[in-house]
């Protein structure tokens, strides 16, 4: 008995294990040849003073992490980051929610309206950010200057607060879009029996989003805001091609100073380290905003 029963579990192992590679080995190889290995070379060359071009890679060990808690510019860059990233993200899904409230409210050409406020995701960011640049740059600036709008008269990419305020309204204007059609299918997960019911018990349409339809699409809010906030810590390609960092370098965010550390300065090891800091702490807000959405889901 006891040797069938080890040559049946035998066999399912081998069952599955097969199942496994049919339908998930390529994709599972592919993965880790990808991120995994790269992701682990990655964290041995933060161990090297590597210049990202010579065959040598002289071990420095835990040299490259001191000098990046010493480099005073990467954490004003990762400063900028939190800033730029609370902000956005709190307006891309105030914004993303009040989109989705409005298409799935029963207005004409709903589907219409739903497919023009997702367009703006489908642009790559290099190209985005030179649109808004032509954008801010001579679009506003004429208008202002044509009806003597005094905010409008001068590019706000020419001032250090403006640039920053222009990667917001780019960022907002590029993921809000994207987060609608998430919310788009929170609201529509609620069951309209759920929300008769709020109704005939007294509940304004107010009350039965805030009490009613909130409440049961706190997936759809968990997972907007990991998007939103990986996506804003991470962001490069506008902050390239918008403000390429200016004026006077205020607009670098971590994504960008880590390049120019690898790339620019050919000090791969230490932009690596510091790489690899960025990725550990949008990582641990990440999983905080998702332990925390998940216990409100749970609540709810």
């Amino acid at each position: 008995m006891k040797g069938e029963h080890s040559t049946m579990k035998t066999s399912t192992m081998s069952y599955k294990c097969k199942q496994f590679l049919m339908f998930a080995g390529v994709t599972t190889a592919v993965f880790v040849a990808v991120v995994i290995v790269p992701f682990i070379y990655g964290i041995y060359l933060t161990l090297t003073s590597w210049d990202g071009v010579s065959r040598e890679k002289p071990f420095v060990g835990l040299a490259n992490y001191g000098a990046t808690f010493a480099d005073g510019a990467y954490w004003q860059a990762m400063g900028r980051t939190f800033l730029y990233s609370v902000i956005a993200v709190i307006l891309v899904n105030v914004v993303a929610f009040i989109l989705a409230f409005l298409v799935t409210s029963g207005v004409k050409g709903q589907n219409f309206f739903r497919a023009g406020f997702f367009t703006p995701n489908l642009i790559g960011g290099i190209v985005l950010g030179y649109i808004w640049k032509f954008v801010f740059n001579r679009a506003f600036v004429a208008l202002g200057n044509s009806f003597s709008i005094g905010p409008l008269s001068t590019s706000w990419l020419a001032t250090t607060g403006g640039a920053m305020l222009c990667l917001i309204i780019v960022s907002v204007w590029q993921y809000a879009g994207y987060m609608m059609l998430i919310y788009v299918a929170g609201f529509m997960s609620v069951s309209e029996d759920v929300l008769e019911a709020a109704r005939i018990d007294g509940c304004t349409n107010t009350q039965s989003i805030v009490y009613v339809s909130v409440p049961l699409m706190m997936s759809s809010f968990v997972q907007c805001l990991f998007l939103t906030v990986t996506r804003c810590f991470m962001v490069y390609d506008v902050n390239l091609s918008l403000t390429n960092g200016e004026p006077f370098n205020s607009s670098v965010m971590a994504a960008m100073h880590v390049y120019n550390q690898a790339f620019t300065y050919k000090n791969f090891g230490v932009g690596q380290a510091e790489a690899l800091i960025l990725f550990v702490v949008c990582a641990v807000v990440g999983v905080i905003q998702v332990y925390v959405g998940k216990k409100g889901e749970v609540s709810a």
